[in-house]
């Protein structure tokens, strides 16, 4: 008999990508910069800062398990009830018990793909079946996600930016979407990158979904604007029956002290937001020209932190290109994308470091 289940068999571990300061050192780098992982290139916001060294002298004891004070200011903001918000370990570990409280083996969630590879991996893991929606001109295809919706589907993921091609999908197609979806379907509505987003048509789907009642989780993190990626703090807010669900099979202690003190901090931090979400959009239009001065034709209209484009039949190569210069960007083939890379926007230098490796690569190639 076998000790671990059947259904990690087809599954690789994790490769984290190697700290930059090893990348430095072994392939003889005066700089690297890091432009992979969606992270903000800014740090935590100075009452962030603040709240972390007056927690510092309390790390001896474990954090508060119901993270009651970040979850009151959080269903205060979104004009919800406590009982309705969970946070965890970033939105990411949200999914991942998501999946664990509601998929049993041969249950089946739908996804668009290429998407966030959670969405496939966290079903893989419990034996459930992912069922892939190939993008229609890198959007989602929520008519065809609809389509594939059988009596085995328990969720369905909606990344709105969509990770890794940027692209939002509008309150229209949400509206419709959900007037359509059958009732036994919770759907899990991503807004990781909400905070960064300007637009008339973009929903805010705790104000626009879950308050009129629809059988929706909606997903935010503290990892990407907020600038706290290396705490580990996301939450979501939805139906009652969902958290609760959630907390059962959640580890008690799952956000740490520092975490919740920082995220309660940042909560108020309107002003520096609005700085951030405006240079991202300034850097992000500086690497769009860059992509296409070198040949290359970013998704779009990309709304978030990041941009994705094809650079051939297999990324790798340019990757690997791209590291030699100093510039980690983040090759697709998990996401299911083998041609693309995802680039990070980061600062005004950082973006302009990435212009003169990516044009000394291009030229090296023609």
């Amino acid at each position: 008999m076998a000790l671990f289940r059947s259904a990690l068999d087809g599954l690789v571990p994790y490769e984290p990508g190697k700290p930059e300061d090893e990348v430095q050192r072994e392939l003889g780098l005066d700089r690297v910069v890091k432009l992979a992982s969606n992270e903000g290139p800014w740090g935590p916001f100075p009452e962030a800062l603040e709240a972390l060294q007056r927690s510092a002298e309390s790390l001896n004891r474990y954090p508060d398990g119901g993270a009651y004070h970040l979850r009151h200011a959080l269903a205060e903001r979104h004009g919800v009830i406590p009982e309705q918000i969970v946070t965890a370990a970033g939105a990411d570990a949200v999914i991942g018990h998501l999946c664990v409280a509601a998929l049993d083996p041969a249950d089946e969630v739908v996804t668009g793909w290429p998407s966030f590879i959670s969405y496939v991996l966290d079903p893989l893991k419990l034996g459930a079946v992912p069922q892939r929606v190939p993008l229609r001109n890198y959007h989602l295809d929520l008519d065809a996600m609809l389509a594939a919706i059988g009596p085995r589907t328990k969720l369905v993921f909606i990344a709105t930016p969509n990770n890794p091609t940027g692209t939002m999908t509008s309150r229209a197609e949400l509206d419709t979407y959900f007037e359509r979806v059958p009732d036994h379907v919770l759907t899990v509505l991503d807004q990781a990158y909400f905070e960064y987003i300007d637009h008339p048509d973009y929903p805010d789907g705790v104000a626009e979904y879950v308050q009129a009642g629809r059988r929706v989780l909606v997903l935010r993190t503290f990892s990407k604007i907020y600038g706290l990626a290396g705490l580990r703090v996301g939450y979501a807010v939805g139906p009652r029956e969902a958290v609760e669900a959630i907390l059962k099979v959640r580890r008690a202690f799952d956000v740490s002290t520092q975490a919740q003190v920082a995220a309660l901090a940042s909560l108020d931090a309107a002003a520096g937001l609005e700085r951030r979400r405006r240079l991202t959009a300034e850097g992000r239009r500086t690497l769009e020209r860059t992509l296409r001065e070198n040949g290359l034709e970013p998704a779009g209209p990309a709304v978030a932190n990041f941009l994705f484009a094809e650079v051939g039949e297999d990324a790798r190569g340019v990757f690997e290109a791209l590291l030699r210069q100093g510039a980690i960007v983040r090759p697709m083939t998990a996401f299911g994308a083998p041609g693309g890379l995802r680039i990070t926007v980061g600062t005004a230098e950082e973006n302009a470091f990435f212009a003169e490796a990516l044009s000394s690569v291009r030229a090296a190639s023609a």
